[in-house]
């Protein structure tokens, strides 16, 4: 480690204009963590015939360069499989096959696979149950009989700033949790305030997937990274160690601290992919996936939930998003351009693994190139492999 690299995650200088590449390989020498370790048996992907990617893709009324792209979003890595095979694997500054990544709200979906788990096995009775039956909040609090469903489509009614370039925003206080300079995580979503009816508008609110990484925790009476590693991490065959960020009373940053290599994500991509079945074994249960990549109400519609102060092209699920389309396309969406998107029509997963160091710099497509990217990875999709 040199003197320049951070020593801690606070020291990172996240949506400042930093490099991050440096950093996001690095988290459990900057953090607290807690290991998931890879699967007894580890699946390894079968490699298919290599396919090339498609050298310029539409964006904007313009056509724009693949190579370009990839160098502009600080790209770690690139994964494209086709029918459960790799055809496409590349590595880019700081990646590798073998380097974990820090996934931002990725984890998010990973966090919604553990709730569908969780209902299943009756840990959790319905989620038209408030979340409150579960997990403690303080009364008349945000979260106070608010049913978990609305949770999971980040439809609360929950007062909520998603803005990553104002410092005074709830999810730069909820960062501050996570690092125990605001108290801490649970503290955070416990006392949380109500702004809207439950269910009438989708905000996209990190403090939303704290609050269902409490509820598996509560329900289960385990740690989601425990949780995990048994239900997600072991019938996936995952072959490195995995890893989640805690705050410092032990608490997994839910919202956005998994850390996991490319391949290992791509398996949650496969496995929605094929309705929650990996390799002939119902991992997550078909109906929750259907639920969870499906537009459920108008206000979850593409266009209309809300990040931050403006609304996004995207449509919302249980903690994924769904482009717009009839490609039953969908898609985990961390920032800094984390993705791991599927286009079941094409059979195809991918994920970008990013640092896109111009992110949250300010609210504008132009700097935080998430639609730009959703155009990109249907263009590699829809190409003729």
């Amino acid at each position: 480690m040199t003197a320049q690299q951070p020593q801690t995650l606070a020291e990172i200088g996240l949506f400042t204009g930093v490099p991050q590449h440096e950093n996001f390989c690095r988290i459990k020498d900057l953090a607290d963590t807690r290991e998931m370790a890879p699967a007894p048996k580890p699946h390894p992907w079968p490699l298919g015939e290599a396919t090339t990617l498609p050298a310029t893709y539409r964006f904007d009324d313009a056509v724009r360069s693949t190579e370009e792209f990839l160098a502009d979003t600080d790209t770690s890595a690139l994964l494209v499989l086709i029918d459960g095979e790799i055809r496409y694997e590349r590595y880019l500054l700081t990646g590798g096959t073998d380097v974990p990544w820090l996934s931002m709200s990725v984890s998010k979906s990973f966090v919604s696979a553990l709730v569908g788990i969780a209902v299943e096995e009756g840990h959790i009775r319905s989620i038209d149950e408030p979340i409150s039956a579960y997990v403690p909040v303080r009364p008349g609090s945000a979260y106070d009989g608010i049913a978990i469903r609305d949770v999971l489509q980040m439809s609360s009614g929950a007062r909520w700033n998603e803005d990553y370039n104002d410092p005074a925003s709830d999810i730069w206080l909820l960062s501050m949790a996570t690092l125990g300079i605001e108290g801490a995580l649970d503290d955070f979503v416990a006392n949380m305030a109500r702004e809207s009816e439950p269910g009438t508008v989708c905000r996209y609110n990190s403090g939303e997937t704290q609050v269902l990484g409490a509820l598996v925790a509560r329900a289960t009476g385990r740690t989601v990274a425990d949780y995990m590693r048994e239900k997600l991490c072991e019938p996936l065959g995952m072959a490195s160690p995995g890893r989640w960020v805690l705050d410092p009373a032990g608490t997994e940053m839910a919202y956005g601290g998994l850390n996991l290599t490319a391949r290992d994500y791509a398996r949650i991509g496969e496995l929605y992919r094929n309705g929650g079945v990996w390799q002939g074994e119902q991992v997550v249960p078909a109906q929750w996936v259907r639920d969870s990549v499906t537009v459920a109400a108008p206000h979850l519609e593409p266009g209309g939930p809300i990040v931050g102060g403006h609304r996004l092209g995207l449509g919302y699920g249980y903690q994924w998003w769904i482009p717009d389309g009839d490609r039953g396309e969908f898609s985990a969406i961390g920032v800094y351009n984390q993705f791991v998107y599927v286009d079941p029509t094409a059979r195809t997963t991918i994920v970008k693994l990013s640092a896109n160091r111009r992110y949250g710099t300010s609210t504008e497509e132009s700097t935080n190139r998430e639609m730009e990217t959703v155009a990109f990875l249907r263009a590699i999709a829809q190409h003729d492999h």
